[in-house]
């Protein structure tokens, strides 16, 4: 039984060590903001963190992950309730169309500002290049990292590795 952390919650999963990923997390552990796009780690819908780098879940089979910290998108959230800071930036800038892509496109984006709190376009480009938007939201995806990274100013540790526990139990 592979055993590894979610949001900051250890858990135990009695279930097949191929088994994607993705599946533990939505059909297991109940944690439906993680989305089932295509199945082979090309559109990022499923994108989710382990040990605060983006993974394809749907790909990533739970064997993988064992000992591991993984983050979903229900995790990011901080502790006082409020929306994360890429949460309230893609609201601000109107990102969502249909919505699908996106809590795959706030992990990836998530993962660029804990390491880069100052990217410029061309960073955001190669961060976001393997996340597809089908209703073409990325001029709107761009906007929003950078007005986050903007409110991140010089304090990265609402991004950083060094909160991520903090982030996992909101």
């Amino acid at each position: 039984m592979p055993s590894f952390t979610v949001n900051g919650q250890p858990q135990r999963v009695d279930v097949e060590s191929d088994t994607p990923l993705l599946w533990v997390v939505r059909d297991e552990l109940k944690l439906k903001g993680t989305k089932f796009g295509c199945g082979l780690a090309q559109c990022g819908a499923c994108t989710v963190h382990m040990d605060g780098q983006p993974i394809r879940s749907c790909v990533t089979p739970v064997a993988a992950v064992e000992g591991r910290e993984i983050t979903t998108i229900e995790g990011i959230k901080p502790q006082n309730g409020e929306y994360h800071v890429l949460q309230q930036a893609w609201i601000d800038e109107q990102v969502p169309q249909c919505g699908y892509c996106q809590s795959g496109q706030i992990m990836s984006a998530a993962a660029l500002l804990s390491n880069n709190t100052n990217p410029n376009d061309a960073d955001i480009d190669a961060a976001m290049s393997g996340n597809v938007c089908r209703c073409g939201m990325y001029d709107r995806i761009k906007k929003a990292i950078k007005l986050a990274a903007s409110r991140l100013g010089s304090d990265p540790a609402p991004l950083g590795d060094s909160s991520e526990q903090e982030l996992q139990n909101g």
